[in-house]
């Protein structure tokens, strides 16, 4: 049973805007650190942003300004809204699902998740 179901990848032009969801299976989403990362074959998998409990978001470099992570509650979905993408953001997406401990913020103790995504490709073109 896939408890993390992503959604929203796909291609845009260096510029625009895309919009990843991240729907959650039972209270995983009310209970949970909740975070978006992406990997580039070859490349360790790097964490994009991060948002606990309490709605407190941690984002990195690379992101901060123009990816916003956010949750609705009522739909049980996690989303990260992709805005002036580039090219370097061309990578597979993931949402995950940790405990509180890890928020917030985007260190390697992520590799503990419980709970991952299975992937979606965002592209960037120029």
């Amino acid at each position: 049973q896939d408890l993390l179901v992503e959604s929203g990848g796909g291609s845009a032009q260096a510029g625009g805007s895309l919009r990843l969801s991240c729907i959650a299976s039972g209270n995983i989403i009310n209970i949970y650190c909740m975070g978006w990362f992406r990997q580039v074959p070859g490349k360790e998998r790097e964490g994009v942003a991060s948002l606990d409990t309490l709605d407190r978001t941690e984002y990195a470099d690379s992101a901060r300004g123009r990816l916003t992570i956010s949750k609705d509650y009522g739909k049980n979905t996690l989303y990260l809204q992709m805005d002036r993408v580039k090219p370097e953001d061309t990578a597979m997406y993931y949402c995950a699902a940790g405990p509180a401990s890890l928020c917030p913020g985007l260190t390697s103790s992520w590799r503990t998740a419980l709970y991952w995504s299975q992937g979606t490709q965002v592209t960037v073109y120029s």
